[in-house]
């Protein structure tokens, strides 16, 4: 299985560089970059926000005042810009070398995870994953460990009580789940518990409370829970259809196997039929789908929830770093996302081989 891990992480590498290639060649692309931005900002007419403008574009944009000249750029909205003021934007942020020139050095920085600095925060570019990882891993692991301690039960439950009334109208609320975006009950459970036209039980924004830092230690935990109820609700709720439904059909497809039937012959319980026999079976295709769970919820379930409820974790600050075109960000949340992407999978197939012994990659060739 070492040899496995191994071969396993080595692919890791030309995977990161084909998605970060692909994805470097469609920002060249696209137009409305950071330099655009940039003027955007200075001529009063930009949409988002870029906040860094430096002293010396102040002044060179005050001394356009007195051109006359209009000149042509490669750049929208740069007609009657000094020249030299461009120059300066592109030097700024790294515009001034050939494309292959910048992703080369890029994959060289990202080989130490030296992701640069934010073009419009003036901060560097692992400070703001770090400082947002907190709220993306909360909600990520807390909604996928409620989803799977309710789908599963529930599934298997459904399974065992196949055509009863109980799987009747427990299938209702699963095809009510799995029909609501959770950004929609996000906004029904604000309406309902947060103040907006009924009860005012839980807070409407933000992480922790102002006052987090001056709380004991218990007080903190419960103020901590208290803002992870709504959100993670909506997650869950939107979340659990898909896990309930495939462990579901998973286990009805092992109980009706002959292996099951003869188990049942020998004068097993019904319940060491299940859990002896057909739960390790069953568990496989379950196990295969946590990766994928976890790669949603952490990157794109939370990311109307974090807006939402005013979390500012790594979804909305990818989003937000796209719409500004903040490439050093765009590719550094790329990155991190990829990489846990696929260390994600690797633990899905560890989980495999632990749910079911027999099972050896090595010998099948990884």
């Amino acid at each position: 299985m070492l040899v496995y891990v191994l071969r396993r992480l080595l692919f890791v590498i030309p995977t990161l560089f084909g998605i970060m290639s692909i994805n470097f060649i469609i920002i060249q692309a696209a137009p409305g970059g950071p330099v655009e931005q940039m003027i955007a900002k200075m001529r009063g007419n930009a949409v988002d926000a870029t906040s860094r403008i430096t002293g010396a574009m102040n002044e060179s944009l005050t001394s356009l005042d007195h051109m006359g000249s209009v000149l042509e750029s490669k750049y929208q909205g740069a007609q009657g810009l000094d020249p030299e003021l461009i120059a300066k934007l592109e030097k700024m942020f790294g515009f001034d070398k050939p494309p292959l020139e910048r992703f080369l050095m890029m994959l060289k920085n990202y080989l130490t995870f030296n992701f640069g600095e934010s073009y419009f925060k003036d901060r560097s570019v692992i400070d703001l994953i770090i400082e947002k990882m907190p709220v993306s891993i909360s909600i990520g692991l807390w909604t996928t460990l409620l989803i799977y301690l309710i789908s599963i039960p529930l599934g298997i439950r459904k399974a065992v009580r196949d055509g009863s009334p109980f799987d009747i109208w427990s299938s209702i609320a699963v095809v009510i789940g799995y029909a609501i975006p959770g950004f929609l009950f996000a906004i029904l459970l604000i309406i309902l518990f947060a103040g907006g036209s009924f009860w005012s039980i839980f807070p409407l924004r933000g992480l922790v409370s102002d006052n987090w830092d001056q709380l004991s230690l218990s007080h903190k935990i419960l103020d901590y829970f208290w803002h992870m109820v709504l959100p993670i609700t909506a997650l869950v709720i939107s979340g659990f259809a898909n896990l309930t439904l495939l462990t579901k059909n998973s286990f009805l497809d092992e109980i009706n196997k002959q292996y099951v039937i003869t188990a049942r012959a020998k004068g097993l319980t019904e319940r060491g039929v299940l859990f002896g026999h057909v739960f390790r079976n069953a568990m496989l295709i379950v196990i295969a789908g946590m990766p994928a769970t976890l790669i949603h919820v952490f990157f794109a379930g939370s990311l109307l929830i974090e807006v939402i409820f005013s979390l500012d974790g790594l979804g909305l600050l990818g989003f937000e770093s796209a719409v500004n075109r903040d490439y050093p960000v765009v590719f550094g949340t790329l990155y991190i996302f990829t990489l846990l992407g696929l260390l994600l999978h690797i633990i899905g197939d560890l989980l495999y081989t632990f749910i079911d012994p027999r099972i050896d990659f090595e010998k099948r060739g990884g």
